[in-house]
């Protein structure tokens, strides 16, 4: 009998699906996490953005009364605050609600000299506004013969609407200062209530030296408190007072401008704080100079002319 033919039988490789399922793990498998390299400009790059957020939230907290009163939230002297102006908001309108806010026990004022035109002093809400306004320095005279066009106008409804008022002089620092001084007693004729008078002082001369400066400056100061009886006021920028009259002009009250976005306190030893030069009012075209004194309206009586 003749042997049957039979089939080869391929054998079947049972790899194949331990391998499929191991390539389908290996795809499911998350990669492994690379290390992150501090390179020395990531370390810049993360500082810097830590120095902003620290700058952002100190601004924010420094400011905060002046953002709440801003945006409404908030009220100065029991009466809500308006914008002081039409224009965008702006950092420095931040500022002053925040010294506002700041300085609720205080007594406010401006200064204005004919750069503000003619002033409808019936329009100036005295009380009405985003804070009150006690008092008013008024330019009358500059230099030997200089004499401000609205000094005169300025200072009669100054004192018809209320406000305590001062006159100040600005001092040309190359000019004689004798002369200086005749020419703000012949322009200004204080009476009792008013200020004493001011001598603005802000530049460095041109030709002559610090020292000559100084001794005329002790001239006009000498002359205008014979004159009048009382020790005059000076006015400055405050790097100007500290780096040239400080040591030598001791004993005089203090106006002094500081508008440092840093500076939000009046200190001890200002009399008067021109806190910034944005300020709105109504009845006065432009910008304005805002400035606080440094105590009640009793005390401030107590320094006008007796």
């Amino acid at each position: 009998m003749a042997a049957s033919k039979r089939t080869p039988v391929t054998p079947v490789k049972r790899t194949t699906t331990r391998t499929v399922k191991t390539a389908t793990q290996a795809k499911r498998r998350p990669a492994k996490n690379k290390k992150k390299v501090l390179t020395p400009v990531s370390i810049l790059k993360y500082s810097v953005y830590m120095l902003l957020l620290c700058f952002a939230v100190t601004g924010l907290y420094r400011f905060r009364h002046g953002f709440m009163a801003y945006l409404g939230f908030n009220k100065i002297n029991n009466k809500p605050v308006t914008v002081f102006t039409k224009e965008e908001r702006k950092i420095a309108d931040l500022r002053i609600y925040e010294i506002v806010s700041r300085h609720k026990d205080r007594i406010f004022g401006f200064d204005v000299s004919h750069y503000q035109g003619e002033i409808n002093w019936d329009s100036i809400e005295r009380s009405k506004g985003d804070f009150p306004l006690d008092f008013v320095f008024i330019r009358a005279t500059a230099g030997n013969n200089g004499a401000d066009s609205q000094f005169k106008r300025n200072w009669k409804n100054a004192k018809r609407t209320g406000f305590i008022r001062g006159a100040y002089h600005y001092y040309r620092p190359d000019e004689n200062s004798v002369k200086q001084a005749d020419n703000f007693i012949t322009h200004v004729a204080l009476r009792k209530g008013d200020l004493p008078p001011v001598l603005d002082i802000e530049k460095i001369p041109n030709g002559q030296s610090m020292d000559s400066l100084k001794s005329g400056l002790k001239r006009w100061l000498d002359k205008v408190e014979e004159h009048y009886g009382v020790k005059p006021i000076i006015y400055s920028g405050e790097s100007f007072y500290t780096d040239f009259l400080k040591t030598e002009f001791k004993g005089y009250k203090l106006w002094i401008a500081n508008y440092s976005f840093f500076n939000d306190d009046i200190r001890k030893e200002w009399d008067f704080w021109q806190f910034t030069d944005k300020a709105a009012i109504l009845g006065i075209e432009g910008k304005v100079d805002a400035n606080i004194y440094n105590g009640s309206k009793k005390d401030l009586k107590g320094c006008c002319i007796q």
